[in-house]
């Protein structure tokens, strides 16, 4: 397996790459809210398929999941996983609406369209940048938004990779609107799954291999 091989240099390769598709979908985020917006990668780390749950509340801390394939040169799983009251907020300041909820009943198609877009451009932006550095063809597929259970929302997409692999790329993702204080940031967490061959690609193409 290469997650052995994986080193402090790969991960601020990743941190970087992270950073410039975070100021891509930053751009895109600005347009699409007509705000100043700000992203940042705090962090970009490796770790156990345990500890992905812990990360992200916990496997019963509710939260908006989405998930997405990732195909062409390198193939793998992503996830983007927000805390619920976190999407919540920040639909609602997308839509204008203060009372979408995700866990009510009935939840509106224009409030799950613009979680799934905000999935699309976050992705997007990062896969992007992935590709532009590696000279790879990355393509990711259409998202699939879940509300639910950290536990259920994540093992859905590690059922095939637990066989094969532990680790995990995790992605810190902090989203801020600027010349706006007090106002917390929306903190999320991208989890990237490459395929077991699929690291030594991204690696080798990096010149870090």
């Amino acid at each position: 397996m290469y997650d052995n091989k994986i080193t402090s240099i790969h991960l601020d390769v990743l941190k970087e790459i992270g950073n410039i598709g975070a100021a891509h979908a930053a751009t895109a985020l600005s347009t699409l809210l007509n705000k100043k917006i700000d992203m940042k990668v705090p962090k970009v780390e490796m770790v156990s398929f345990d500890d992905m749950m812990d990360l992200a509340g916990g496997p019963e801390r509710v939260v908006a999941g989405i998930y997405l394939r990732i195909e062409g040169d390198v193939t793998g799983s992503m996830f983007f996983v927000l805390p619920v009251e976190q999407a919540n907020r920040f639909i609602r300041r997308l839509i204008q609406d203060e009372g979408f909820d995700f866990q009510t009943g009935e939840v509106s198609e224009i409030g799950v369209s613009a979680m799934q877009e905000l999935g699309n451009i976050l992705s997007g932006s990062y896969l992007s940048a992935l590709s532009d550095f590696t000279s790879l063809k990355i393509y990711p597929t259409v998202p699939a938004l879940s509300v639910d259970m950290v536990g259920a929302i994540i093992s859905f997409g590690l059922v095939e990779l637990s066989h094969v692999s532990d680790y995990v790329i995790v992605i810190d993702t902090a989203i801020n609107e600027k010349d706006v204080r007090n106002v917390e940031s929306v903190k999320g967490h991208f989890f990237l799954l490459p395929d077991p061959e699929s690291f030594e690609a991204i690696f080798k193409a990096l010149g870090v291999s």
